[in-house]
């Protein structure tokens, strides 16, 4: 009789024990999967920023390099004109009066505007574009900082 007893008591405290095991073990999955959850949404919320930044660096770029195209478009394009004698490089200068000659009457003689020397021309258009790109880089890494990074 007390082994009848027994058996089903002890049977229904192995199964209780069992359920807590189980109803534990499920807890934790549940915990870890919300947890994974929440991980995956800050992924890629932190993908899609990314993303945006990305974008944005990229149109920054392409701005600014189609500003640096025309720039060196109308620089080329001012070299060609001076090379042709269409157009000359006036230099914002003023002559000396002790070197100018005078003409009969005693007066100063008719000088032309100050022009560049022909040497001079080629590193004259080379400074110009690379003051274009100094510019478009500065401007551009201006963009980048207000655009994305002070986001």
């Amino acid at each position: 009789m007390l082994r009848e007893i027994l058996f089903p008591l002890v049977l229904c405290l192995v199964a209780f024990f069992g359920f807590d095991i189980l109803q534990g073990q499920r807890d934790t999955a549940r915990e870890e999967r919300d947890n994974a959850l929440f991980e995956v949404a800050g992924l890629r919320e932190a993908a899609r920023i990314s993303g945006e930044m990305l974008a944005d660096r990229d149109a920054i770029d392409l701005k600014r390099t189609l500003e640096l195209d025309h720039e060196r478009a109308s620089n080329l394009e001012l070299r060609l004109s001076v090379g042709n004698r269409r157009q000359r490089l006036h230099v914002n200068a003023t002559c000396n009066a002790a070197g100018a000659e005078k003409t009969p009457a005693g007066g100063m003689a008719a000088a032309t505007t100050a022009e560049l020397a022909t040497d001079a021309r080629p590193d004259y258009f080379t400074l110009r574009d690379q003051l274009a790109l100094s510019r478009q880089m500065i401007l551009g890494l201006q963009d980048y900082v207000h655009q994305v990074c002070l986001r």
